[in-house]
């Protein structure tokens, strides 16, 4: 049995296991194994917006063995390592050992203090999911503090905030809790002018490997929610009340530090060749130089492309280009077949400030597009939900967009409410029960008529033999002669498919209707009391509003539609939010459902559901 570890649940180490578990589902002789020492892999690209109180904490994590679940060759392992024991081939922890013929290593990174004087003791990081739970309590609990505060002094450095580090994470961060100062302001009654925000860096300029125009772009946006820009400047330390600049200091009682990372602890302890901050020396196939069955990474890698002078970029990007090299690495080795050099193109760069507006330079090597505002928090938002469909498919996009478009607070998307505000249900109770009456009504008629002559064809307009489209009369909202109403028009093409549709399965050569259109007509028949009894009882309220309104735009195309019709289909459409869980049936019958439909494998496995 061959035994493959990947260390860590970042990144680089969710996507090496998956592509990996895909490339050798067939062997069944090679067994995957992850060990990461907690039980959720977390999106630490959003950590700001769970500080800063934009989405719910939970939005943020995603569970193992969610991620692997259906892939009956990848093991989730829940332990911290503590100890690589290279020539034996060995990992240990306190608890256990593991064996490995292939060890992949995704340890990920840490902040770096570079040494500064009070930075690793007195500040607050950004680099976990504990640290952006701590963080959204500790902006509370300050402003929570203040409004008591009687010394000036006090009150003014529980007021203040500092952010060390204008890259994309400190610039994400500042940005993020400008807008959630204008809630908290509110909820405590503080004058928003009482309140300081800072970001300060040693760099000449902010986002410094973003182009200048952009720079400028976010610069002014940043000034415009308030924020106090400082950069050029020496953080010389950091005290329990304040960040010291050279011979300054800003008083602030909550200093955020996001000034550089380096590898983690296990890396800086791995015994094989290292550069830069604990960064693990590897060769282009991305193996450790030396120790080839020993793959890195993520940004445990320091590699330098042919070409360029420096190494990769520890971002999200470098770990999803690495993995699919890894993955095809190790496999070739296992079958003996030539291994792919590691060729990566990055795409770019995106930065959102706040939740509206964004800066991104994005594209190809050689062709890069720079957008603001609206486009480029369009595309941030793609890219994650790009990354979120390979590991946890609908499911996961899924929540996602509930998290930042339908279910966010105060405004905070970059569409604004506009998508965001929920109704209660029970108002759309009388509208379901009144179209679902007269859909069963208008069943109920026309079955009659059905009951009455099985052969009479009243729901499909008699043939075109004047050239005409036989739609300028309907009849109670299903077309007979009877009654001379003028119907809703169709345009031209519509027309024109719909007349060749019916003229091949409907019509006989002599004039008269197909055993089809018999078929078609006790069918539509049998929908409209179906449909319209799901929803006076509320039961897949949301398919039968659907349903619906097709049926009425069945109507429409073919010609015969009343104009009372376009009452049917908005109110199908209105109805299609989920009106059914309210004095309905739906309210029992989708939560049994969802036990069910969860259970079946190939839902699992592909991520069909919703939590």
């Amino acid at each position: 049995m061959k035994q493959i570890i990947v260390l860590g649940g970042g990144y680089g180490g969710v996507l090496t296991a998956k592509k990996l578990a895909i490339r050798l589902k067939n062997e069944r002789d090679v067994r995957i194994t992850l060990i990461d020492r907690k039980p959720y892999h977390t999106l630490l690209t959003e950590l700001h917006e769970v500080a800063a109180k934009r989405v719910d904490e939970d939005s943020i994590k995603v569970d193992l063995k969610k991620i692997f679940a259906g892939m009956k060759n990848v093991e989730v392992v829940l332990d911290e390592i503590t100890e690589f024991d290279f020539p034996q081939r060995l990992l240990r922890s306190e608890a256990r050992t593991y064996r490995y013929d292939y060890l992949v290593i995704g340890t990920g990174s840490k902040p770096a203090f570079f040494g500064t004087p009070g930075a690793e003791e007195h500040a607050f990081t950004l680099w976990s999911y504990e640290d952006a739970v701590l963080l959204r309590e500790r902006f509370t609990e300050m402003f929570r503090r203040a409004v008591k505060e009687r010394d000036p002094i006090a009150r003014a450095e529980m007021l203040s905030f500092v952010v060390v580090g204008a890259g994309f994470t400190g610039v994400e961060m500042i940005g993020e809790l400008a807008e959630h100062v204008e809630e908290l302001c509110k909820a405590f009654y503080v004058d928003r002018a009482d309140v300081q925000l800072h970001v300060v860096d040693m760099a000449p300029k902010i986002l410094p490997i973003l182009p200048d125009r952009l720079i400028q772009k976010a610069q002014r946006h940043l000034e415009k929610l308030g924020v106090n820009i400082s950069t050029g400047l020496k953080i010389t330390g950091v005290k329990p009340n304040a960040v010291c600049l050279g011979d300054k200091e800003i008083a602030s009682r909550t200093v955020i530090w996001t000034a550089g990372v380096e590898g983690s602890e296990l890396a800086g302890k791995a015994d094989v060749a290292q550069q830069g901050r604990k960064r693990l020396l590897t060769n282009d196939k991305l193996q450790s130089v030396d120790r080839p069955e020993v793959y890195v990474v993520g940004d445990n890698i320091f590699y330098i492309p042919e070409g360029e002078k420096n190494p990769v970029p520890q971002m999200v990007e470098n770990a999803e280009q690495a993995a699919p090299i890894i993955a095809h690495n190790i496999e070739a080795d296992i079958r003996n077949r030539p291994k792919k050099p590691y060729k990566p193109s990055f795409h770019g760069t995106m930065v959102s400030i706040g939740s509206r507006y964004g800066v991104a330079n994005v594209g190809v090597p050689g062709r890069m597009f720079q957008m603001t505002g609206f486009f480029a928090m369009f595309v941030k938002h793609f890219i994650n939900l790009f990354y979120l469909f390979q590991v946890a498919g609908f499911n996961k996009c899924y929540s996602y967009l509930l998290h930042e478009i339908f279910h966010i607070e105060h405004r905070r998307s970059f569409l604004g409410g506009h998508f965001s505000k929920r109704s209660p249900n029970f108002w759309l109770v009388p509208l379901r029960v009144f179209v679902g009456v007269m859909w069963l009504i208008e069943g109920w008629e026309k079955l009659l008529k059905i009951i009455e002559d099985p052969n009479k064809i009243f729901l499909i307009p008699a043939p075109w033999t004047d050239g005409t489209s036989g739609a300028s009369v309907a009849a109670d909202g299903a077309g007979e002669a009877a009654a001379a109403v003028q119907a809703l028009p169709v345009p031209g093409f519509i027309d024109s498919i719909v007349k060749g549709s019916m003229d091949m399965m409907f019509y006989t050569s002599d004039g008269g209707f197909t055993a089809l259109a018999s078929i078609f007509q006790t069918g539509m028949v049998l929908a409209e009391l179906a449909f319209g009894l799901m929803l006076i009882v509320g039961l897949f309220t949301a398919p039968a509003a659907v349903a619906t309104v097709a049926m009425g735009v069945m109507i429409w195309s073919s010609g015969m539609a009343a104009p009372e019709m376009l009452w049917y289909m908005f109110a199908g459409v209105a109805l299609i939010g989920g009106s059914g869980s309210t004095f309905g049936l739906d309210y029992y019958a989708y939560p049994m459902l969802k036990k069910v439909w969860k259970r079946i494998p190939f839902i699992r496995r592909w991520y069909l559901y919703a939590d």
